[in-house]
């Protein structure tokens, strides 16, 4: 990471600013750093709209009572950060944090290689908490403080091998290919890990999740209502057995509701596989697939760039980004700037948002498990082996490479169609109850 002679950082001018008593420096630290930690999380640009969406989301979460002096203190800490932004602007000074800064090395040293997106985000992701670990810029250069920060990952996290590798990956690529160091050396071994039980979710359950996700997390007018999207969405990633990313990556030109087919592209693995469509909601995505269209048509109308495409694809089909059939199932409903090009387009539903939902859903619905979207993948296997369909097409369904990670459901499913074991009691039980 080259060093910058005009890098701004709020906190320190925060700090020396003379027209704010001790009590609101306190009070507007507090703020911005929740704000920035907000922003980083959702991977938002500084500025006005971050600001809007942190203030409608976190600020004036439902549920959560504020003070009026808090909202007004916090109100003139967001526009003292947005003037700072504005005077670091005019100065052609570099405000972004440590993290920042990591991640967008990251993104340009994994586009140089020609690593997949989902391979930059993930080391990214890695490489940012590690610049939170180092704490400046001089530490996360250090091979002494990598090995600290991955023998806390090993030691200390519970972090799966998969994860533990994630990372350990992830920061030789930081030393190689951003610091320029040709053969780091971090000297941490590695925990081999048993696999998980997964949270599944009985039918009971998911059809409550449904319903909370239908009528209890209604915050938009008329229309589009975010809540209905979340609904549509978590039915169609149980109806199909999708994974988060793929559900939300989902293109019109994947849905074939004449076949009833939905046509995974580059999933785990980077491979293509087909799966079903449920028939109860062919209705539901046609009527999507309408508000994706009028979108798609007010973007055309604004001449915007189109949705992302990757590098590849991009270059091989110049004009596919601002084709419907390329569109997203489901789109944000706000347009946001692509990382790789600086160029402003329509990205589709943000995943961790996505997410968040299923979780607040859950949670109001009184489900007392550890509910995450995954959870509805995991649900969708072990009720169609309970039903009796078998391990392998099962496995072929969910895109599983070898099936001994789909026979990890045998161990949740219930009933003959599952372990196939009845406990002794409900032998004794029933032979009681003959005699």
């Amino acid at each position: 990471m080259s060093a910058s002679k005009n890098r701004w950082c709020w906190r320190r001018d925060l700090r020396d600013f003379r027209n704010l008593s001790e009590f609101d420096k306190n009070g507007f630290l507090m703020l911005l750093e929740w704000f920035e930690n907000f922003r980083l999380r959702y991977r938002l640009e500084a500025g006005r709209d971050a600001a809007r969406v942190f203030w409608e989301n976190d600020v004036l979460r439902d549920g959560c009572e504020r003070e009026p002096w808090q909202l007004d203190q916090w109100e003139a800490a967001l526009e003292w950060y947005q003037k700072w932004l504005d005077a670091c602007a005019e100065a052609a000074g570099d405000h972004r944090s440590l993290q920042e800064r990591l991640r967008a090395a990251a993104r340009s040293a994994g586009a140089r290689r020609g690593h997949a997106p989902k391979t930059i985000q993930i080391y990214g992701g890695w490489i940012v908490r590690y610049g939170t670990f180092a704490g400046d810029a001089r530490s996360v250069m250090k091979v002494e403080t990598a090995t600290r920060f991955l023998t806390s990952v090993v030691d200390d996290e519970d972090q799966a091998y998969s994860s533990q590798k994630q990372a350990l990956n992830a920061l030789a690529f930081f030393f190689k290919h951003v610091c320029g160091m040709e053969d780091p050396r971090f000297g941490v071994k590695l925990k081999k890990t048993e696999a998980r039980i997964p949270v599944v979710l009985s039918k009971e359950e998911v059809q409550a999740l449904f319903g909370e996700l239908e009528y209890g997390l209604q915050t938009g007018g008329p229309g589009d209502k975010p809540a209905n999207r979340y609904a549509l969405a978590a039915k169609l990633q149980y109806g199909a057995g999708l994974r988060r990313s793929e559900l939300v990556r989902l293109r019109i030109k994947d849905i074939d509701l004449a076949r009833g087919s939905i046509t995974i592209r580059s999933g785990k693995g980077d491979k293509d596989r087909v799966t079903m469509v449920p028939k109860n909601l062919k209705q539901d995505l046609t009527n999507q697939i309408e508000i994706a269209r009028a979108l798609w048509q007010k973007d055309r109308t604004a001449h915007l760039a189109g949705v992302h495409i990757p590098g590849a694809l991009r270059r091989k089909f110049s004009k596919a980004s601002e084709t419907f059939e390329w569109f997203w199932l489901f789109p944000a409903l706000r347009t946001s700037t692509d990382p790789e090009d600086g160029v402003k387009k329509r990205y589709h539903l943000h995943a961790q948002v996505y997410n968040e939902a299923i979780k607040r859903a859950a949670s109001k619905a009184g489900i007392e498990k550890r509910v995450t979207t995954h959870a509805l993948r995991h649900s969708f296997a072990t009720h169609l082996l309970e039903s009796g369909l078998d391990l392998r097409t099962i496995q072929e369904l969910l895109g599983h490479e070898d099936i001994t990670t789909t026979e990890i459901y045998l161990h949740v499913a219930m009933g003959s169609k599952g372990l196939g074991v009845e406990s002794p009691l409900d032998a004794m039980m029933a032979e009681s109850v003959e005699v």
